[in-house]
């Protein structure tokens, strides 16, 4: 069965990536919930209804569950895992007498299937049946727990892009009493650095305690030097409070950590200048998402069966396969065909390796919006390359930042791809201003500046209509009490309704949940809070451009008139008149507005002729070709807008 797409030849050009371009990296990720007393211990009543209700390791599994619900649809091949440590109760796998003591693997590191997706939730709404979360009464080494997660990351998921380590604590220091513990606790935290993985912490006051990272957990972290150098800030806890529970910052604090699935480019040279080359890497930020179909499924045998998909070429006048090296490749010039051979065509196409190669700067100010005409590619700095890539593009950024100057590149995106000039801009770091986590971080992006081939002339500006000053400065009042928090758009808070239906549906009917009555839709506008805020300042707005509008119809009406008394005072000479088939009958080119609006009123426009209709509506500048009832029409039109 042929697919529904065309394959792509592996030595054809690719204009524009697509879907199958893309550096798909998947990502596995373990939960450590630390389960202790004071993570078990309920948070204080509270009348306030956004108060927290439940302890932070029922708060931390529910953060578990949201994220594996995600993931099971939107990232099908990601894996999870969830490991309490701190446990009374020991388990790896099916093995009871596991090396790993007090810690007990809850769901195995593996693709979220919707039997996992039941049972947690199952977990969550009837409690602890088997008692699995009982502290320990000797606690647990910290070095079992990462020598667990060692385990599981390098057996499960050895050849993933990305592999993290979660861990969810209110414990600033759990081997105070021991620096033997403390230390062999390190060494395991530097080998699973070396082998790649990433440890994140994500960390839980109350009140108005502090966490301190210094006590462990400095030396228990390893950040990216990237990062560290463009981006420096400590770990965020997550605290109850100001109308943010445990759980939403848990969540907005993880969200924040997502590894970058759209991988445009890696380890691409930039070329500063001569003999100085570093590598970055590029991401896709902005890219339309759709539902995702994983495969094709025959329905018309006796069971549904998976098609797996064929192209083939057929010759149109033999209705014979056609073998790839039949093929030949040629341009149509001046209506004869030019045939290339293989070799011929990729000497043709080739400008160079992929780079990115500055030969100049600019002012910012130079650089006018009307140039963004495609989206741009975020680039980071990469040590796979070039060691030292990190240091030489955080001078690259600050320099750029301080002096408001842009880079002007040279840039090859892949082999035998088309070569662009690019703005190389810098950008600071985005956050959320609720919970201060980062969306976008510091970087440079690509802006690609269009040829003059892209470039089109705007629009004539002869006959706007300007508004006046009065009515923009009333204007300006409603704009600024409808304008986003911060002035910051951010897409994270606005996904695509369509889309998230369609996740939702396909959730439900794969956990055996009722189907939701319609979706949630953060795109539409909050008319309430809108007309509270301002509908007075639209309102008094109408009011006054309905009166402005009048006054500009008035002007127009007068000019009008003063017009209508000129051609009356002094007449246009009438045209030479056509000759007609009809004898003995007059044209019209002599009937004048008055008369026109005379016969326009007494309804006898229609008795004239068309041979008499078409000089009059070529007088007055009107198209005098069509039927007579569409000359009639056009005419009495123009009566009652200017007669």
């Amino acid at each position: 069965m042929a697919e529904h797409y065309e394959r792509r030849d592996e030595e054809e050009e690719e204009d524009e990536f697509g879907e199958q371009d893309y550096k798909a990296q998947k990502d596995a990720i373990i939960f450590a919930i630390d389960v202790s007393k004071s993570m078990l211990q309920p948070p204080p009543k509270s009348d306030d209804k956004k108060a927290d209700k439940d302890p932070p390791v029922y708060a931390a599994l529910k953060c578990a569950y949201q994220v594996m619900q995600q993931r099971i649809i939107s990232n099908p091949k990601d894996m999870m895992g969830i490991v309490l440590y701190g446990t009374e109760k020991t388990r790896k796998e099916d093995d009871q007498d596991s090396a790993y003591p007090h810690c007990y693997v809850y769901t195995d590191l593996d693709i979220p299937s919707a039997g996992d997706v039941k049972n947690l939730r199952g977990f969550l709404e009837d409690g602890d049946p088997d008692e699995i979360l009982v502290p320990s009464t000797e606690g647990v080494q910290m070095l079992h727990l990462l020598s667990l997660a060692n385990n599981l990351l390098t057996t499960r998921a050895p050849n993933f892009g990305s592999r993290r380590l979660f861990i969810i604590t209110d414990n600033d220091d759990p081997h105070s009493d021991s620096k033997e513990l403390k230390d062999f606790a390190i060494t395991r935290a530097k080998d699973l650095y070396d082998l790649g993985v990433t440890i994140e912490l994500f960390a839980i006051t109350r009140d108005e305690e502090k966490f301190d990272f210094s006590k462990f957990y400095d030396d228990i972290l390893y950040r990216d030097p990237a990062v560290e150098a463009v981006h420096p800030g400590n770990v965020s806890t997550s605290k109850s409070g100001s109308g943010q529970t445990l759980h939403t910052s848990l969540i907005s604090n993880i969200n924040s950590k997502q590894t970058p699935k759209r991988a445009y480019f890696s380890n691409m040279p930039l070329e500063l200048g001569p003999g100085l080359q570093i590598s970055v890497k590029g991401y896709n930020i902005i890219q339309k998402q759709i539902p995702a179909r994983s495969c094709y499924v025959w329905l018309d045998g006796e069971k549904a069966q998976i098609a797996v998909g064929e192209t083939a070429r057929i010759a149109e006048d033999s209705a014979r396969s056609v073998q790839t090296e039949e093929v030949k490749k040629a341009y149509k010039f001046g209506g004869e065909y030019v045939y290339f051979s293989e070799d011929e065509q990729k000497s043709i196409k080739q400008f160079g390796g992929p780079i990115i190669r500055i030969i100049g700067f600019k002012d910012r100010s130079k650089l006018g919006f009307w140039a963004s005409i495609k989206k741009s590619i975020f680039i980071f700095p990469s040590e796979d390359g070039y060691i030292g890539s990190s240091r030489v593009f955080t001078a690259l950024w600050q320099k750029l930042v301080k002096s408001k100057k842009i880079g002007i590149a040279w840039h090859i995106a892949r082999t035998n791809g088309n070569p662009q000039l690019v703005a190389i801009i810098p950008s600071k770091a985005q956050t959320d201003h609720k919970s201060g986590m980062g969306f976008v971080p510091a970087g440079l992006w690509l802006y690609p500046i269009p040829y003059a081939d892209d470039m089109r002339e705007g629009p004539d500006q002869a006959n706007f209509v300007r508004t006046t000053d009065h009515l923009t400065d009333k204007m300006n009042k409603i704009i600024g009490n409808l304008q986003l928090p911060t002035a910051t758009y951010n897409p994270s808070k606005y996904p695509n309704p369509a889309l998230q239906w369609h996740y939702k549906i396909l959730q439900a009917l794969a956990l055996e949940e009722e189907v939701p009555d319609k979706p949630d839709d953060a795109t539409v506008p909050k008319y309430k809070a809108i007309h509270n805020r301002c509908g007075e300042y639209i309102q008094e707005w109408s009011r006054t451009a309905d009166d402005a509008l009048g006054m500009v119809r008035e002007a127009k009406a007068i000019k009008q008139e003063m017009e209508r008394d000129d051609e009356d005072d002094e007449p246009r000479p009438a045209k030479k008149p056509k000759t007609t088939a009809a004898k003995g009958k007059t044209n019209g080119a002599g009937i004048n507005n008055t008369e026109l609006k005379k016969r326009h009123n007494d309804g006898t426009l229609s008795k004239l002729t068309v041979a008499e209709l078409k000089p009059i509506l070529d007088e007055r500048g009107l198209d005098p070709k069509g039927l007579k009832k569409t000359l009639v029409e056009r005419l009495e039109e123009w009566i009652e807008e200017n007669a």
